[in-house]
């Protein structure tokens, strides 16, 4: 079992930039694929990005392609999402979260076992 925890949300000006993080618990974090997922409110949850457990291959959501990067340290048991040329649209709960597909870029909420609490990243126009 894996327990997350993400930091790094707040208030920033349309344009700007944020870096999140999710710290993991436990000895295995290389062997799970993560994700970072955004939540508006009434809306569902999205993926934005994702990596493999390697950190050697990542995916994007069109709408953050060319903005945000995806990255993990795994011996530091952490990912992270750098943030840049934010918009309102990019308002959100974002969460991370761990899935047991290690060698895949899982981009289905279902598949992914661990989420952390999220932190909220809000961009003001």
């Amino acid at each position: 079992q894996v327990q997350l925890v993400e930091s790094g949300g707040g208030l920033v000006q349309a344009g700007g930039s944020l870096r999140l993080s999710c710290a993991a618990s436990g000895r295995t974090f290389s062997s799970y694929s993560m994700g970072w997922f955004r939540q508006a409110p009434g809306k569902g949850r999205d993926i934005v990005a994702c990596i493999t457990g390697s950190g050697g291959s990542t995916w994007y959501a069109d709408s953050v392609k060319g903005r945000f990067t995806i990255s993990r340290d795994n011996a530091k048991n952490t990912m992270y999402l750098q943030m840049n040329s934010l918009t309102p649209d990019d308002m959100a709960v974002y969460y991370c979260a761990a899935s047991l597909y290690g060698s895949q870029r899982v981009q289905r909420v279902d598949e992914y076992a661990y989420w952390g609490q999220g932190t909220q990243v809000t961009v003001s126009s």
